[in-house]
C-alpha cells in the first residue's frame, strides 16, 4: 500500500475541540460546527469542546490558546473568520500562535477545496499549525477552515480525517503527537 488507511492498526480516538467564529451564528443555527462534531463523532473521535465566538481576534486567540493547554484536547478545528473582509480575523488571531506551521495543508486544502468552488477558493485563507502548550510540553493541532459548510465538508473529509486517523500511511499526525513538545 503506498498510501491510504492500514486496517491492520489500532485506530487512535483523539479529543478535538470545534471553533466557530461568527457574529451571528448561534447553537441553532451553527449548520458547519454541527456538521464538523458528526463528522468528528462518526470517524470514532470525541468532541473535546465546542464553542461559538464573535469575529473577535482576542477571543479567539483566547479560546484556541486555553484549548491548546488542555491535555484532553490533540487538535483544533475553526470554522469561520478565514475571509478576506475586515471582520475576517481568525487567521490573524490564530497564526501568531503557532509554533509551526503546517504549510502544506493550505496547499492541499485549495487544491480540494478548487474541485468544488472553481476559483473562489482564492477568497480563503485556511490555515493549519501546531501550537505549543506554555510549559512547552507538547503541542496541538489547529485547523482554520472557512464558515461554509461545504468547505468545512471538503476540509474535513479530503484532508483532515485521514491525517487525524492513526491506521494511516505511510504517516499521519496522530503519530508525532507525543513529539510534539521536542526541542
Amino acid at each position: 500500500m503506498a498510501y491510504g488507511i492500514n486496517e491492520s492498526i489500532a485506530f487512535e480516538p483523539i479529543g478535538i475541540a470545534v471553533l466557530t467564529v461568527s457574529d451571528t451564528r448561534t447553537e441553532e443555527d451553527d449548520t458547519s460546527g454541527g456538521l464538523l462534531r458528526e463528522r468528528i463523532e462518526s470517524a470514532g473521535h470525541r468532541v473535546a469542546a465546542k464553542a461559538i465566538v464573535p469575529d473577535d481576534a482576542e477571543r479567539i486567540a483566547g479560546m484556541v490558546r486555553d484549548w491548546a493547554e488542555d491535555d484532553e484536547v490533540a487538535a483544533i478545528i475553526t470554522t469561520g473568520g478565514t475571509g478576506l473582509t475586515g471582520r475576517d480575523v481568525t487567521v490573524e488571531a490564530v497564526r501568531p500562535l503557532f509554533a509551526k506551521e503546517i504549510d502544506g495543508f493550505s496547499v492541499i486544502f485549495h487544491q480540494v477545496s478548487f474541485e468544488s468552488v472553481g476559483l473562489s477558493t482564492l477568497q480563503s485563507r485556511a490555515c493549519a499549525g501546531i501550537v505549543r502548550k506554555g510549559d512547552g510540553s507538547g503541542g496541538t493541532f489547529v485547523f482554520c477552515l472557512p464558515g461554509s459548510t461545504g468547505a468545512c465538508r471538503d476540509g474535513w473529509d479530503k484532508v483532515i480525517v485521514a491525517q487525524l486517523d492513526s491506521r494511516h500511511r505511510p504517516c499521519n499526525l496522530v503519530d508525532i503527537l507525543p513529539r510534539l513538545g521536542e526541542r
